[in-house]
């Protein structure tokens, strides 16, 4: 690869990620699950690094991750800082800061898998891309955590 298409692969994977976080703020869930491969994965952690949830395909993580707010939830993510090395052609890894608010209304039914009414939490999502079909997808993708504070 060039320069140029090194670059233009750097954007496209920032755009990529972009559009993960807001379809996330939007609830947009099959949206976001359609910025995986089709066999792509998604684990989150908890801040004490052991796995929190494992999903894998679209459908898994479009259910999942929808079922984890409900219909008034408020959803803020933000990205910050990105390290992304594009390998091949095909081929990419990256890394973002991140940080993510979720609110919930006072009168909102509480989710037993999800009991909490406010979250804010910071940490770094580690990406493992691919280029299929002229358009790249996340192939997996590992939330870490450094810190998440809960209200209840």
């Amino acid at each position: 690869m060039n320069d140029v298409e090194r670059l233009t692969a750097i954007e496209e994977l920032r755009r990529l990620m972009a559009r993960y976080v807001r379809y996330a703020d939007q609830k947009r869930w099959q949206d976001l699950a359609g910025l995986f491969t089709p066999d792509g994965s998604f684990t989150p952690h908890k801040p004490d690094g052991s796995v929190w949830l494992r999903m894998n395909g679209r459908a898994d993580i479009a259910a999942t991750v929808g079922a984890s707010s409900g219909p008034d939830d408020v959803l803020v993510h933000h990205l910050f800082s990105d390290e992304i090395d594009v390998e091949s052609a095909t081929g990419a890894r990256g890394t973002w800061s991140m940080e993510d608010i979720i609110t919930r209304p006072e009168d909102a039914e509480v989710n037993p898998d999800f009991p909490f009414r406010g979250m804010h939490g910071y940490g770094h999502y580690h990406a493992r891309f691919v280029r299929t079909g002229g358009a790249w997808y996340i192939a997996e993708l590992e939330q870490t955590r450094l810190r998440l504070d809960f209200a209840y």
